[in-house]
């Protein structure tokens, strides 16, 4: 199994930050009943190729984040057929937390084909949300990729939160998706600098992401 990936995450939880700002600003004592409430929490973040150990817990977190069975569903359907190229969990305090998973893809056009890498499903526990888990599960997995040789990678999410690693609008490199998705949705990083160049087509996915 290749090494773990040991992430220290700093989170800061209930800060009554207006009034301090406030106070600064005026070169005034902090209040210190405004400041009372700010607490900072680190804790060790483990990140590492999800084990069978882990197939329970990596549906749970995916049932948990998505509301319901489909996207554990998926994941299920494409290990069976051993039909990704990395599975990555988060571990916090010995237990899953997060899940992404990464799949082959293949860029289609009248003359040609390519193959690329698709981000997702991504799945943190609701109870763990809003605290890196997410972040650090992509940037892992993106290295990964890298390190194994893939040339790009395509996702299809929220447009206000992988821009951060580097992504762009797929269009940007005359790729779009086989799915009626909104434009701005789906997106594409080069992971090998011109790797998407004089590249145009659509992009297929593994058939199991039909059933979503």
């Amino acid at each position: 199994m290749a090494a773990a990936v040991v992430v220290e995450v700093a989170v800061v939880v209930e800060v009554a930050l207006a009034d301090t700002l406030k106070a600064i600003i005026a070169h005034a004592p902090i209040p210190r009943h405004k400041t009372s409430n700010l607490r900072i929490e680190l804790f060790v973040l483990i990140i590492r190729q999800e084990t069978p150990e882990d197939i329970a817990a990596i549906g749970y977190v995916n049932e948990q984040a998505f509301g319901g069975t489909a996207e554990a569903d998926i994941v299920e359907k494409l290990r069976i057929r051993q039909a990704f190229i990395l599975s990555l969990v988060a571990i916090d305090s010995d237990q899953v937390v997060g899940h992404i998973l990464f799949t082959p893809v293949t860029i289609q056009s009248e003359s040609s084909s390519l193959t690329a890498v698709g981000l997702g499903p991504l799945a943190v526990l609701p109870s763990h949300q809003s605290r890196g888990i997410g972040a650090s599960l992509v940037s892992a997995g993106l290295e990964k990729c890298h390190q194994a040789g893939h040339k790009a990678v395509v996702v299809l999410g929220h447009p206000d939160y992988y821009p951060r690693f580097g992504f762009v609008p797929a269009r940007t490199f005359n790729l779009k998706c086989e799915y009626p998705v909104p434009e701005e949705a789906f997106m594409a990083l080069e992971l090998s600098k011109g790797a998407l160049a004089n590249i145009s087509g659509t992009v297929k996915y593994q058939p199991e992401f039909q059933d979503a």
